[in-house]
């Protein structure tokens, strides 16, 4: 069953959930202040290559707060204008509460909330409903500072750097890779597959209603904006459709 915490116990759940999250962390909160502590644990996370999706509200992030999330890898910023809401979640506990993540309001205001345990069977609904609002509001919210863009542009300097590799050892030359497409939720580097157009992360998000026809922000093929006009069933705009039969067969 839910239970109560009041400020010092949010906290501590709070780090608990962070150090104990598996592949999936969500930080939902309007205003962002990290401490040494947790942006130790986030940046532990990111060089386990574990995912943390974090989800803002507000633009007055300091120039370091915001270099610090965009230089992890493994950590995707969202922003929504309208985010009121303050929700820390990995894959089993949760915390709703009106703490944000900020350093100041841990230590000074009084805040108070609930935790959720999904493994406790009078939590598990509640917990399912709480995270499929959290991937709704994932899917309204924009990439912020950590664009496909970069992301891409990551990709690509490995996949060089591979290539530079194997020219330098051709005894060692690795199997081809997979033709390069693009998730169509969030528009970062996957192996092409129009039956399979969804990163790990997007997937799971999808999976939670299956709507083949759900209109997303990417086309599979070249990665550009879609403007709704993609969706699992149609991965690829249509403008690009013959182009990509010429690439991919």
């Amino acid at each position: 069953m839910a239970k109560f915490i009041n400020t010092r116990k949010a906290v501590s759940e709070l780090e608990d959930i962070i150090r104990n999250a598996g592949e999936n962390l969500y930080l939902v909160s309007p205003y962002l202040k990290l401490s040494k502590d947790f942006r130790e644990l986030i940046e532990y996370r990111s060089n386990k290559h574990k995912v943390t999706t974090v989800i803002f509200g507000k633009h007055e992030l300091k120039p370091d707060e915001l270099n610090f999330l965009q230089g992890l890898r493994f950590v995707v910023l969202y922003y929504h204008e309208d985010l009121h809401a303050k929700c820390y979640a990995n894959d089993e506990k949760m915390i709703i509460t009106s703490l944000n993540l900020y350093e100041f309001s841990m230590a000074n205001n009084k805040e108070m909330g609930v935790l959720i345990d999904r493994n406790d069977q009078a939590d598990n609904k509640t917990f399912d409903d709480a995270m499929n609002e959290v991937n709704f509001i994932v899917d309204n919210s924009k990439l912020y500072g950590l664009t496909a863009e970069k992301i891409n542009s990551s990709e690509r300097v490995r996949e060089q750097s591979a290539s530079q590799k194997a020219a330098d050892n051709p005894a060692a030359t690795p199997k081809k890779q997979a033709a390069t497409g693009y998730c169509i939720r969030t528009g970062v580097e996957i192996p092409f597959n129009i039956e399979k157009p969804f990163c790990y992360e997007a997937y799971k998000s999808w999976r939670q209603f299956e709507n083949g026809d759900y209109p997303e922000k990417y086309c599979h093929f070249s990665g550009e904006p879609s403007d709704g006009e993609t969706c699992f069933n149609k991965p690829i705009l249509k403008k690009n459709w013959k182009k990509a039969q010429e690439v991919h067969g």
